[in-house]
């Protein structure tokens, strides 16, 4: 995924401003894909620079609102249907591969370390699910089941990690 795709997926609905696509961004996609405010701000422009997307409106102070071009929208479709995934490494599981170059109770540490990471992503994300109102919009639906796999993505690694803790050599 990439941070454009993600700005062009949030204008579907409706036109925003680049402090409300932050506010959503940093609500819903945080955990998925994180993007800092500098970040979101020049993919912005480059958006509206490629016709992605234009400013439909000005207000004070500079705020602009942006809303989702045609092409925009063809393009997401694009890289919804035709684009495969990323299949993104993981430092984590690299990390795991040469374990055995530590001490058993270093190698544990590791694990616990990663237990712990993994059950307060998963705490998050639940009072991310209890904080939202759901609605039956698409961003909504499709929202949510996003979240959900975080979740459940987040509890496998826990219980994967307190696994792989007793896996490790006695020492």
């Amino acid at each position: 995924m990439s941070l454009r795709h993600a700005l062009l997926g949030l204008l579907v609905d409706r036109p925003a401003s680049g402090y409300d696509l932050l506010k959503t961004f940093d609500t819903s996609l945080a955990n998925v894909w994180p993007a800092t405010q500098s970040q979101l701000y020049g993919e912005l422009s480059k958006l509206a620079d490629s016709g992605l997307i234009t400013v439909s409106e000005q207000g004070p102070r500079g705020r602009k609102e942006y809303t989702l071009t045609d092409s925009g929208l063809a393009e997401l479709r694009h890289w919804l249907t035709e684009t495969e995934p990323q299949r993104t490494r993981s430092d984590v599981l690299l990390r795991v591969f040469f374990l055995g170059v530590l001490a058993p109770d270093q190698a544990r540490a590791y694990l616990d370390g990663q237990a712990a990471r993994a059950a307060e992503l998963h705490a998050e994300l639940k009072a991310i699910d209890e904080a939202i109102d759901w609605d039956d919009g698409d961003l909504s639906v499709y929202g949510h089941i996003a979240l959900e796999y975080g979740q459940r993505l987040a509890a496998m690694q826990q219980e994967w990690a307190q696994w792989a803790r007793t896996q490790v050599k006695p020492g």
